[in-house]
């Protein structure tokens, strides 16, 4: 007995707008970006497009400004994403995935050179400000990879192995193997979708969230070291130091705030770590997670952030302790005005 896939359309979801489409029928050399210190999302979506792309006869060139840490090596295809170094200049259209504002493209995309090009934005944020020419941003997915499970469909693309590990990837990460409490039937649907079409379920989890290093082992344990809790709210503070010492670059997530936020006494968890610009100016990076109830993309975007409710993140100029003291009261004001409104 086979299973029927045409069961398993997302119909409640939104579908891509005809003109994207249109614009991705008639491009042929294509240039795919994602945002800045990417996560399985990113990355997942970056290769998925690529991998549909090339499905259609088109050239698509990959890109990225930050390294790919060690839990996405895995990832067909993933030698072919390149530096900002050597980008061209020459496209007929450029692809935004999974990325809420121009700037969280990083040097990638120049607008000196690219803004008379074409820009698609595909993105599931809600803090999505609709900078592309054209826009399909869809909150009520959990992941852009979702997204593009409708992509392919729409485009009459058949799903192959490759596409699948790269599209599943995204979904695991994005909703924590599925523990998230945005994980719905769609969710399930698209994921066993790209099951039968060849992923390996748990191949994806000890490759990403069942994976970690060394380094960064130590680098939690400078965090849990500073630990703080107060008014439903849990945070440390990473200093650039401990983070050199530790050996873990800034752009790779450290999964810290997750682990926090399992804290029974906590609704919130923040983690705060600092670096230096070349400029020599104190940037602090700030990443929020919250269990249901509590949004605090309200709190990042305030701050010139975006993100999702239960998953948000922005960066601050301001010394460490500075920054967190008004993060962190900012996210106990937000917890107070969530709880008096139930």
């Amino acid at each position: 007995m086979s299973l029927d896939v045409s069961l398993l359309q997302q119909a409640d979801l939104a579908p891509p707008p005809p003109l994207l489409l249109n614009l991705l029928e008639t491009s042929h050399h294509i240039l795919c970006i994602s945002h800045v210190s990417p996560d399985g999302d990113a990355v997942g979506s970056l290769l998925g497009l690529a991998w549909i792309l090339r499905a259609m006869g088109k050239r698509p060139v990959l890109a990225l400004q930050d390294d790919l840490i060690q839990e996405f090596q895995f990832l067909p295809g993933v030698e072919e994403i390149i530096g900002p170094a050597a980008v061209a200049h020459n496209y007929d259209l450029i692809v935004c995935l999974d990325t809420s504002s121009v700037d969280r493209m990083g040097t990638v995309y120049c607008s000196e050179i690219h803004s008379q090009i074409p820009l698609i934005v595909i993105d599931h944020h809600i803090t999505n400000t609709f900078f592309g020419t054209e826009n399909w941003v869809d909150v009520g997915s959990v992941a852009t990879c979702q997204m593009l499970v409708r992509l392919a469909d729409a485009l009459d693309v058949p799903l192959t192995e490759q596409m699948a590990v790269s599209l599943l990837t995204g979904l695991v990460t994005d909703t924590l193997c599925f523990r998230t409490a945005n994980t719905d039937a769609n969710v399930l649907q698209a994921t066993l979708r790209l099951l039968v079409a060849g992923a390996d379920l748990s191949h994806i989890v000890r490759n990403t969230l069942d994976s970690r290093s060394f380094s960064l082992l130590k680098l939690w344990g400078a965090g849990l070291a500073s630990v703080q809790m107060e008014d439903g709210i849990i945070w440390t503070t990473l200093s650039a130091e401990s983070r050199q010492q530790s050996g873990v670059e800034l752009h790779q997530s450290d999964g810290l705030a997750n682990f926090l936020v399992t804290v029974r006494e906590a609704d919130i968890s923040a983690t705060f770590s600092q670096r230096f610009a070349q400029s020599g100016q104190e940037l602090i990076e700030c990443s929020f997670r919250a269990k249901p109830g509590f949004n605090v993309s309200q709190v990042a975007f305030t701050f010139g952030g975006g993100g999702h409710p239960p998953a948000a993140g922005c960066t601050v100029a301001g010394r460490l302790q500075d920054v967190s003291s008004r993060v962190v009261a900012a996210l106990q004001e937000m917890r107070r005005q969530s709880l008096a409104g139930r």
